[in-house]
């Protein structure tokens, strides 16, 4: 036997009576945590799950679609000059409110004038001709054809009037609705032609109320729909009733575009703003509604758990109507049951549970 071969069977005995002389000791250590371990279960498997709970009562159910919105304007135009010509006088007062028909602007319409006084001047003597060629006429002295040459003559004479007349109506910028005439883009002595904007008009009120409808609510939203909204910075809630929505979906998002009315009868609500509507699309009485966390899918099914004498009892239900965070239970809960509302992902059949809070059962 070699001198390495020695090391080896010295190290190997030396190990050999260290295990035998600690391995009680280490034995004791492990049965010692065994049985720690074995009675923290036991201890575990006794604790209760502490959680809380609600008292299911039946309650009247709001089904509510909810979108955002914007106001808009009942009209709005921009005010310009049907002809062209140098600005002679400005009417109006930024921001005020104007009457449907009132002048707010005026161009230069002298040459008009003139050529409507020339006109008017030559309609007395067309006048005496058409009388004397009756006279003559009816005694036989002229032809019918002479008479109806001067009766033309009279009527292309009113009609040049008339022209003139209408083009000097253009040279009047009038209000084509009552409304709030916004701020004011030319001075007087500007040269204005229909493509310069004078001012911006705008009817506030009524408002309109535009927002979209999705297509499972397409068919319930219709024209008289009441709806409430409220707007930014404002804790009031206003109420407006639809009166028009588009033809067809929108073949992008797949939505319906629709108005409503409000009449904002005291102009405090703006054009422009963005607004969260409301409506109630049905009503269900004597509902009974948990909250949509308390369902919990499970294998095909859904359940829910409920307090049975200190444990936790699993139930079969069956869900109706959904809301933002309620659901509808048509079957597996009924009025009275103590529902278990937390910790619902840790509960299991015949667990033992605390109720620690009572929380009040509400819907959406």
């Amino acid at each position: 036997m070699n001198i390495k071969t020695r090391i080896i069977v010295v190290i190997f005995i030396v190990l050999l009576l260290l295990g035998m002389i600690f391995f009680p000791q280490i034995k004791i250590l492990f049965t010692s945590d065994s049985g720690d371990i074995k009675r923290g279960d036991s201890r575990m498997s006794r604790t209760e799950l502490v959680v809380n709970a609600t008292v299911l009562r039946p309650q009247t159910l709001q089904n509510m679609f909810r979108s955002k919105g914007v106001l808009l304007p009942d009209e709005e135009v921009d005010l310009t000059f049907e002809t062209s010509g140098k600005i002679t006088a400005i009417y109006f007062e930024e921001g005020s409110q104007v009457q449907k028909g009132a002048l707010l602007a005026k161009v230069n319409d002298e040459p008009l004038k003139a050529e409507l006084k020339k006109l008017e001047a030559q309609l007395p003597l067309a006048e005496a001709r058409v009388y004397r060629q009756r006279t003559l006429l009816e005694k036989d002295a002229v032809s019918q054809e002479t008479y109806q040459t001067v009766i033309t003559e009279l009527e292309t004479l009113n009609a040049d009037i008339e022209l003139t007349r209408a083009r000097i109506a253009q040279t009047e910028l009038r209000a084509p609705f009552s409304g709030i005439i916004g701020l004011r883009f030319v001075s007087e002595g500007a040269y204005a032609s229909p493509s310069v904007v004078v001012a911006k008009l705008t009817k506030i009120s009524p408002l309109k109320v535009e927002f979209s409808v999705n297509e499972n609510q397409a068919n319930e939203i219709k024209p008289g729909t009441s709806l409430a909204f409220k707007v930014d910075n404002d804790l009031n809630t206003y109420h407006a009733s639809v009166y028009a929505i588009e033809s067809q979906l929108d073949e992008k998002t797949f939505s319906l575009k629709a108005r409503a009315l409000y009449p904002n009868t005291d102009g405090k609500i703006k054009p422009g703003q963005s607004a969260t509507v409301e409506i109630e699309l049905s009503k269900i009485e004597q509902a009974i509604v948990i909250p949509a966390i308390s369902a919990i899918a499970e294998m095909g099914r859904d359940i829910a758990y409920v307090y049975d004498n200190g444990k936790a009892k699993r139930v079969t239900i069956t869900k109706g109507l959904r809301t933002a965070s309620s659901v509808q239970i048509i079957e597996g809960l009924n009025a009275g049951d103590t529902l278990l509302v937390s910790g619902v992902m840790q509960l299991r059949d015949g667990m033992p549970v605390k109720i620690e809070t009572m929380v009040p059962n509400t819907a959406d």
